[in-house]
């Protein structure tokens, strides 16, 4: 079974997330990620730059699972910052694509008041399941 997308009927159609998914196989789990590189140092305070290492490292992980981008089904993403956020949405699609491609998950995003690292200005978790 490939992973199928929910969208109730009627509902106007989601920008760079879906409302849902359905899948079944494998499941693949990452941590919380953050912009920092794999000897865990920050290369930026920017937060595209900071969103662009998190990406690349919410794919590492999953890779090391045997999945990718593609059997992405749910992220969670924690922003410092929600005015940054979407002020830079633009920004930030052009990162997500380039990184992801056009796979866009169920998806939430939460402002919190801070990160455990303190120079980490976003976090994601991500679920994948890798067909049977």
């Amino acid at each position: 079974m490939k992973n199928t997308l929910l969208q109730p009927e009627g509902w106007v159609t989601p920008k760079g997330y879906a409302n849902g998914v359905a899948a079944r196989g494998t499941m693949v789990f990452t941590g919380g990620q953050i912009g920092w590189n794999a000897q865990q140092q920050f290369e930026s305070d920017d937060f595209i730059a900071q969103t662009k290492q998190t990406l690349l490292n919410v794919r590492a992980v999953l890779e090391a699972g045997g999945a990718g981008p593609e059997h992405l089904v749910r992220l969670t993403w924690y922003v410092t910052d929600r005015n940054e956020y979407n002020s830079r949405l633009k920004e930030l699609g052009a990162v997500y694509r380039e990184v992801l491609g056009k796979n866009f998950p169920a998806m939430a995003c939460v402002q919190v008041a801070g990160l455990m690292e303190e120079r980490a200005k976003i976090e994601i978790e991500a679920t994948a399941v890798i067909p049977d």
